[in-house]
């Protein structure tokens, strides 16, 4: 089994739900410390971000919250399924939902870089 750190990682994203902000051009970089994972995030249509998550096993459990260049200020909630490529790369399987609008949510998938 592969042990999971998130210092000094970073992530794009590789496919988004219709309801997402992130897209191509934002890059997510993490820190891990014990079972505390944060990450801050910008780029695209995200003018800046942060994320703060508990580490369970090969899962996230993760809020957010970000600005957008429309400056909307936007958070959510989201469970994040980690697996690795052939090449022990992570991915990230999101499950998330907008908190502002309940039932808007979706799935975002990302992969380190």
């Amino acid at each position: 089994m592969t042990k999971i750190n998130f210092t000094n990682k970073k992530f794009k994203l590789l496919e988004n739900s219709k309801n997402g902000e992130a897209d191509s051009k934002t890059v997510f970089e993490y820190a891990q410390k014990e079972d505390v994972v944060t990450a801050n995030y910008q780029g695209g249509a995200i003018r800046t971000g942060n994320i703060i998550a508990r580490l369970e096993g090969h899962q996230l459990y993760m809020v957010y919250q970000c600005l957008t260049m429309n400056n909307e200020l936007k958070s959510g909630k989201a469970t994040a399924d980690i697996t690795f490529t052939e090449d022990n790369k992570m991915k990230l399987l999101l499950h998330w939902e907008w908190l502002k609008t309940p039932g808007h949510s979706g799935k975002s998938e990302y992969i380190e870089i």
